[in-house]
């Protein structure tokens, strides 16, 4: 008999002993998931750019959803019997365990085409979201070269096909006395909203108290983009030339512009271009003058010949300024 009731214990202890698997996995389902969806979309969009750069149509597809279900099923069964002292059969004893555990993830996934690939890659990015982002902390000096393609009639520089513009060098000094004024803490955005409903964004700069170098640079500024002397407030709206001398005009890229931007910066091998295949970098104006730099700076392998086809087998991070590169599986290669 003791040696039922130490089997029964065990088995009790097993029971109990089980726990649920769920709040366990959360944590590491949770990383394991956003890690695996960003690292994708970061070189889903560095393909995208270099097939923008090569002339390829560019494709999206996006994660719909992941449901991710696990089923832990255990059982212990216990049985037996206890004859008298003059049965045949004797006493008897039963005892087994069962589990089942099962990983059911499903991941659905959607191409964006159509209305939605209009709406998020080729609608231009609205101006008041540009200054929000600038009110946030965003650099000016990083953003304004990626988002904005004209402010007050002051161009960028493009590459489209054979079209060259290497941009007016008043837009980079633009972009730097705005990182100026920023810096100080002098320029802040809000968004009036009158009693017909219709918001219009606000521009405006603190004058009280300024520093002389912050004067003489809003005082730049304004010569610069045309604007009247001395206003404490400006109405950005978008468009490449303003109405009156009280309007900062901005306009925006879409997503899609920003990356075809970027491609026209790959460095790709020189045997790509004189065969035809996609047109020389380029490369902007004054940059030993402006703190802004290239957008993006991406190397191929030094090795590639003219005649081998451009391949990613690189994870990509996108973005701008000095702290930017391409962690690739074969290492690391510089923005």
């Amino acid at each position: 008999m003791k040696y039922y009731f130490s089997i029964t214990a065990i088995a009790l202890v097993f029971l109990t002993g089980c726990t649920t698997i769920g709040p366990q996995t959360v944590p590491r389902d949770r990383f394991d998931y956003n890690t695996a969806i960003a690292d994708s979309w970061k070189e889903q969009t560095l393909l995208n750019i270099v097939k923008l750069r090569y002339a390829d149509m560019p494709l999206f597809v996006e994660v719909a959803s992941v449901v991710s279900g696990y089923t832990l099923e255990s059982g212990v069964s216990l049985g037996g019997s206890i004859s008298s002292k003059n049965a045949v059969q004797g006493d008897f004893f039963d005892f087994g365990t069962s589990g089942k555990f099962t990983d059911r993830p499903t991941i659905t996934y959607a191409p964006i085409t159509g209305d939605k690939f209009n709406e998020s890659f080729m609608t231009p990015i609205p101006p008041k979201l540009i200054l929000f982002m600038l009110q946030s902390g965003w650099k000016s000096e990083m953003m304004f070269p990626i988002v904005l393609e004209a402010v007050n009639g002051l161009r960028s520089g493009m590459l489209t096909g054979k079209l060259d513009d290497r941009g007016d060098l008043g837009y980079y000094r633009m972009i730097e006395l705005m990182q100026i004024i920023q810096e100080s803490g002098n320029v802040s955005m809000r968004v009036k909203k009158s009693k017909e409903g219709k918001e219009t964004t606000v521009l405006f700069f603190y004058r009280d108290r300024l520093p002389p170098e912050i004067h003489a640079a809003i005082k730049e500024l304004e010569e610069l983009l045309g604007l009247r002397p001395g206003l404490n407030e400006l109405n950005v709206t978008y468009g490449i030339i303003p109405e009156t001398d009280q309007e900062l005009t901005m306009q925006t890229r879409s997503m899609l512009q920003i990356m075809i931007a970027m491609a026209t910066q790959i460095d790709v091998p020189p045997g790509h271009v004189e065969d035809g295949r996609t047109v020389p970098s380029l490369t902007r104006p004054g940059v030993q003058q402006t703190s802004s730099g290239k957008l993006v700076s991406i190397s191929t392998p030094r090795n590639t010949s003219p005649t081998t086809p451009l391949s990613l087998s690189s994870t990509g991070i996108i973005g701008s300024g000095s702290t930017i590169g391409i962690i690739s599986r074969n290492g690391l290669s510089r923005f």
